[in-house]
């Protein structure tokens, strides 16, 4: 398999409430809107990656669907987002593996892991 892009999708019960939850409150970046005006979807920008949030269903819900944000300053988004009334799921940590992580979920339920990883971690070593 040659992956050339990818995105993750997510249909919510309520589109708007949870493109108004990606866009003004964690602030992800448009790439771009499609369909009609009164009903858009929305693609944001996800680090390396997308995220479509569009369409809608009934029967959404978190199940097994879950978004990982490597984030510079985990403290600094727990203060952001906490001032800005998101229920944190689990407060920020060290965890065995040595990332630093905050839980947090969107309209639907969605859970959103925020990593930072610390500057002595083996992901920031050089790999070669």
């Amino acid at each position: 398999m040659d992956v050339l892009s990818s995105r993750i999708l997510l249909r919510p019960a309520d589109p708007q409430a949870s493109q108004r939850f990606y866009r003004d409150v964690l602030g992800l970046a448009v790439y771009r809107e499609f369909g009609p005006p009164e009903h858009p979807g929305v693609v944001f920008f996800l680090g390396q990656g997308l995220l479509e949030v569009s369409g809608g269903t009934a029967d959404s819900g978190p199940g097994t669907t879950g978004i990982w944000l490597q984030v510079r300053d985990l403290r600094a988004e727990h203060e952001r987002l906490a001032a800005r009334g998101v229920a944190i799921v689990r407060e920020p940590r060290r965890e065995f593996w040595g990332l630093d992580e905050m839980w947090i979920e969107d309209p639907d339920g969605v859970r959103i892991v925020l990593v930072e990883v610390p500057a002595d971690h083996p992901l920031r070593r050089d790999q070669r």
